[in-house]
């Protein structure tokens, strides 16, 4: 392995002084915009400096342009600039600095003098991060959570979906197993194996928290730490700890292999430490914490909870349906949730069936709630949570509560109040117009089987109950994002035909939509990845006092540079979606909004466009979210609405520029519009758009755009795009 290297010794006697090779790697949680706009300028700033560079990018289809082990073992230092986790091992022994991804944007510059003096990696520790104020990660913990989160969901949708699916096709009704499925049935096949999708969700969640802070060390005692969190019969309860209990063992186990990390060993047991020793200690000493100490409690709160509910059933049945929808609301399946739904299911056999009544009105709640809160306002949810919303939707009709944990486990302060509120609303309504069910279960596929006395009132309930739900998330979001936006601004997050955000200094990934992630898989392995030998040219510009990189021309072609091959336009540009009548070589608008309106109306000669004024208010509503000024004097305002009948995408440039909010505080000149219809972000949309969006990051070809004579000529640039 090689030694550390520093700065570069200074050539004597005509020997020629060493140049400098440098590493990096860029990363963020949507994979486009974001990651490759870093690349291109820590490449531009290495360039300048006559420093080799080559510059790993990281979106969600995995590393391109990978370093390879002998471009790691011939580098001086390594770069780390992303918004999520990037593994460390094999740049051990070399200098490595770790910081957020807009900091590889804003101060290439700086990283570049930076890491040359930045500590040596040891193996199994902590990069290096950079002094610089902006740009960071959010905190470690709220991203450990999200990473688990977006692991989790799979399970839960999957696991969940094939529960209500078996339930729905496969069960009937019966008083002394709530909705049952023959055994041997093809239909119980399927159960079982939605069961074992949520078996798994509840370890996943905790092992993914805990390999974000631990890296991969961490990862099985996560996940064995979370299924004894789940299993309650380990430390005698009734009920495991849920999704609850899986995030404090998530961050134990994090932080436990952190802290064992540190310990200083014999070389001769170094090599074992990550992959034996770390793992077998910590699990056994976080699995024996957690049903000596932890569990404990647990057990006690449930039997205690239980004790205290069977005195409550001569009281109000509006305030013990109250209580009731408040626990069943509070950790979907964890223990005060498994407390109300056995109290209430143990009543059945005794002939009070009203309690089990309360319990089933409030048990669909939460994912209902959730997922009508995904389409109220889904400007406040990635795609991937709208596509969960959509899911948590079908799993609340059957009852199954735990739709609602991925949304609950990654905003726990705005939806856990909500859901507990939309809750207790349910189960009050219920006792109140003596609401009774007869099996075991809730949710309005009961109430469809028959199972429920005074259906209609049941469904007000359940109704009543997700709205309040619905508008309380929605409201206790938009504060927290609001407020969230009143932070100074540190990146463009991502292009993605609908969420193109820029976030809040050291945003992590929920801050974000994940349309541009799904857009970079739609492309494939194809594109080109700025580094200092591809596309990137020219030197990174120095930044102005208040933290912004001042607009420059681009390089001209170099003599030695074959000009590019003029496209033929006559085919169809960006899958047809762009023509010549949605382009225009001069937008005459001066400020955002008549451009975008300005933009409107160039669309609407495609003849998709319905609404005109709708489009505008649309896109305008977007651009209050976070600009869509990308930098480098580019900016894409987009839509997604039914006010267009087709995706459409148009392109006008402006000469003196539009005030755009870019971070870097250029105005916009080369402004792309796209607008779909609700219905119409497909896989192709989403490929052209991870095209457009990488195809820009070359200045070169921003260079030609400007220089197009006339839309033919334009045309003729953007079919560069393959």
């Amino acid at each position: 392995m090689t030694s550390p290297a520093g700065p570069p010794p200074t050539g004597t006697g005509g020997t020629e002084q060493k140049r400098l090779k440098l590493l990096a790697v860029t990363a963020c949680p949507t994979g486009i915009a974001h990651t490759y706009m870093a690349a291109e300028k820590l490449a531009q700033a290495a360039e300048s400096r006559g420093i080799d560079m080559k510059v790993e990018t990281q979106g969600s289809i995995g590393a391109e342009n990978v370093l390879s082990d002998n471009d790691v073992n011939t580098a001086d230092g390594v770069i780390i600039a992303a918004d999520k986790d990037v593994d460390l091992s094999r740049f051990a022994g070399k200098r490595v600095l770790k910081v957020g991804v807009a900091e590889g944007i804003r101060h290439p510059e700086q990283l570049i003098e930076q890491v040359r003096s930045a500590p040596v990696h040891e193996p199994g520790g902590a990069a290096a991060a950079s002094p610089a104020g902006g740009g960071r990660e959010r905190s470690a913990t709220y991203k450990a959570l999200m990473n688990g989160v977006s692991y989790m969901i799979p399970f839960v949708v999957v696991g969940g979906l094939l529960i209500a699916i078996s339930l729905s096709l496969g069960g009937h009704t019966d008083p002394s197993g709530g909705l049952v499925i023959p055994k041997d049935s093809f239909w119980m096949d399927v159960n079982n194996i939605g069961v074992i999708g949520f078996t798994l969700m509840v370890p996943i969640l905790s092992g993914y928290i805990a390999y974000a802070i631990g890296d991969r060390p961490a990862l099985v005692p996560g996940m064995i730490g979370g299924w004894i969190a789940n299993t309650g019969s380990l430390y005698d309860s009734k009920a495991g700890a849920g999704f609850i209990g899986a995030i404090v063992t998530g961050f134990l186990a994090g932080y436990l292999v952190l802290w064992i990390k540190k310990v200083k060993v014999p070389k001769f047991v170094h090599p074992i430490m990550p992959i034996i020793v770390i793992p077998i200690v910590a699990t056994t000493v976080l699995g024996m914490f957690f049903i000596y100490v932890i569990g404990k409690p647990i057990s006690w709160v449930f039997e205690h909870l239980t004790s205290w509910l069977g005195g409550m059933t001569g009281t109000s049945a509006i305030l013990l349906g109250t209580i009731l929808g408040l626990m069943i609301a509070f950790d979907m399946g964890g223990p005060v949730n498994k407390t109300a739904f056995l109290f209430g299911a143990g009543l059945i056999a005794t002939g009070n069936q009203t309690v089990m009544g309360m319990c089933a009105a409030a048990i669909p709640v939460m994912p209902l709630g959730q997922g009508l809160a995904t389409l109220i306002r889904k400007r406040l949810y990635d795609e991937q949570e709208r596509e969960t919303g959509l899911a948590s939707l079908f799993m609340g009709c059957f009852g199954i509560s735990e739709g609602a944990i991925p949304f609950a486990a990654a905003r726990p302060a705005q939806v856990i109040p909500a859901n507990m509120l939309g809750g207790a609303v349910a189960g009050a309504v219920a006792g109140m117009a003596g609401v009774k069910d007869a099996v075991p279960h809730g949710g309005p596929i009961v109430a469809v089987l028959g199972a429920v006395s005074g259906v209609p009132m049941f469904f007000v309930a359940v109704v009543i109950g997700s709205v309040v739900t619905a508008l309380a998330t929605v409201a206790l979001i938009d504060i927290s994002e609001r407020g969230r936006r009143g932070a100074p601004v540190a990146a463009v997050a991502g292009v993605d035909g609908a969420e193109l955000a820029l976030v809040p200094a050291g945003a992590g990934a929920s801050a974000v939509g994940s349309d541009a992630a799904a857009a970079v898989s739609a492309q494939g392995a194809g594109g080109s990845t700025p580094s200092a030998s591809g596309s990137a040219s020219g030197g990174g510009s120095a930044p102005e006092a208040d933290g912004t990189v001042p607009a420059e021309p681009a390089e001209p072609t170099r003599p030695d540079e074959e000009p590019a091959e003029p496209a033929d336009p006559s085919g169809d540009v960006l899958s047809g979606y762009l023509t010549e009548r949605t382009v225009k070589v001069r937008l005459d608008a001066q400020e955002k909004e008549a451009a975008i309106r300005e933009m409107a109306e160039l669309l609407a000669r495609s003849g998709d466009v319905a609404d005109v004024d709708e489009l505008v208010s649309t896109a305008l509503r977007r651009e209050e979210q976070g600009t869509t000024g990308l930098g480098e004097e580019i900016a894409i305002p987009h839509a997604k609405t039914d006010a267009v009948t087709a995706p459409v995408v148009g392109f006008a440039r402006s000469v003196g520029g539009v005030e755009w909010g870019s971070m870097d505080g250029t105005k916009a000149r080369l402004v792309f519009m796209i607008a779909v219809p609700e219905a119409a972000a497909g896989d192709e949309h989403l490929r052209i758009l991870a095209l457009l969006s990488r195809k820009l990051m070359d200045a070169g070809f921003r260079e030609r755009l400007l220089a197009a004579d006339d839309e033919r000529a334009v045309l003729g640039v953007l079919s560069e795009i393959r």
